[in-house]
């Protein structure tokens, strides 16, 4: 074939394919509604769902509050059963905590407890490691390296990133000040 004949069918090709292109967007774009601003706004306050805030708040604190109480008893654990000293306790603790919470993600009940207690799931540790494990889990189908791998820090990455930056800018300031007095 010649470079003249490809070129003829391509562009035929391309004519006949954008034609229908085009009608199928436009039979698409007929069955759409636009709606100005403010009348979206008036569809979307009659259909949002009510939130009982103050119900939410107390299951959040509830929540958050027996996380702590179960990270209080792992401490006391490691205190007093396993004899450790009280830094390498918390470690451990925050160890545990983690763990568990990786634990409970794997299995699904982390997000169960999360819809009952809200943000008092994410305000402790264990809201960490769920939104370092979470996302591992759901891309894990993707393969190691570009589904768990990469994923795994789309939502922890930055807290990791800018916690590391605050504790090095706050280290410094704590080192001057000390230099100084």
């Amino acid at each position: 074939m010649t470079v003249v004949k490809i070129t003829v069918i391509l562009f035929l090709f391309k004519t006949i394919l954008g034609y229908k292109i085009r009608k199928i967007f436009n039979n698409i774009v007929e069955g759409v509604v636009f709606l100005k601003t403010e009348e979206f706004k008036a569809v979307a306050k009659t259909k949002e769902k009510k939130s009982p805030i103050v119900k939410d708040c107390i299951l959040a604190f509830i929540i958050g509050g027996l996380i702590c109480v179960v990270g209080q008893a792992i401490f006391d654990m490691y205190v007093g059963v396993c004899k450790m000293d009280i830094e390498t306790a918390q470690t451990f603790t925050s160890i545990s905590l983690v763990f568990l919470s990786a634990i409970f993600t794997g299995f699904g009940l982390y997000d169960k407890l999360a819809k009952i207690g809200g943000a008092g799931t994410l305000v402790p540790i264990t809201g960490f490691a769920n939104a370092m494990v979470s996302p591992a889990l759901e891309f894990k189908k993707e393969g190691l390296i570009l589904g768990t791998g990469v994923k795994m820090f789309s939502i922890a990455g930055p807290v990791i990133v800018y916690g590391t930056c605050a504790s090095f800018i706050y280290g410094l300031i704590y080192y001057i000040i000390k230099m100084v007095a």
